[in-house]
């Protein structure tokens, strides 16, 4: 699939699809980060995947996902591959690999969307936030004071959309975060200090 169809670079904050301009493609991410997320009457926006390299995304009718009312935007600089429908259909019902590789990875994505719904309900908000960083942490590139530390290149903002809360009870909680030394908070980046600490403050359930 990555071979049947040119890179095209989107640029960061722009948007792939949305509510108002749907597309019916597949997308491969071959590099950067994209976030998918709806909007609430209330104009909220509430995530619900970030994407890494590798991910597959958009409408595949054949096996029942559709986008609906959601948007895709390019947290990063991104290389994304776009395939129609009739070249996804075609390798579907062609190759029961394929088939079988994007039920898995909508079968984990579902997956992932209960357990946060699970999160929504049960946990407290510190415990939300902790439980997210830890799942969104990736070892930087280079070197540094803070080469080894674990790091989630995303806004404040950005995070409270993952856990359905808002950015300024978002950020009080990183504060304190910070203030307990299990973060420290540099321009674009947080990075994780004492994993182990969040993961027992993840821990915690209402």
């Amino acid at each position: 699939m990555d071979q049947m169809a040119p890179a095209t670079l989107v640029r960061r904050g722009q948007l792939l699809y949305s509510q108002t301009d749907p597309v019916r493609s597949l997308f491969i991410l071959k590099s950067g980060r994209v976030r998918i997320f709806r909007l609430g009457e209330d104009g909220k926006a509430l995530t619900l995947a970030i994407l890494e390299p590798g991910a597959v995304f958009g409408e595949m009718v054949l096996v029942g996902q559709r986008m609906y009312d959601s948007y895709a935007e390019a947290i990063d600089d991104a290389l994304v591959c776009r395939l129609g429908t009739v070249d996804v259909e075609r390798l579907l019902l062609a190759d029961v690999r394929v088939a079988v590789r994007v039920a898995r990875i909508l079968g984990e994505r579902v997956g992932e969307l209960e357990d946060r719904l699970t999160d929504l309900a049960l946990r407290p908000l510190a415990s939300r936030v902790a439980v997210t960083l830890l799942n969104l942490a990736r070892l930087p590139r280079g070197s540094g004071p803070f080469a080894r530390a674990p790091e989630v290149r995303l806004t404040h903002e950005q995070i409270a959309g993952v856990i359905g809360a808002t950015r300024e009870a978002t950020s009080r909680v990183l504060s304190d975060f910070a203030e307990r030394g299990l973060v420290r908070q540099t321009r674009g980046r947080i990075l994780i200090a004492n994993p182990s600490g969040l993961r027992r403050l993840g821990r915690e359930t209402v």
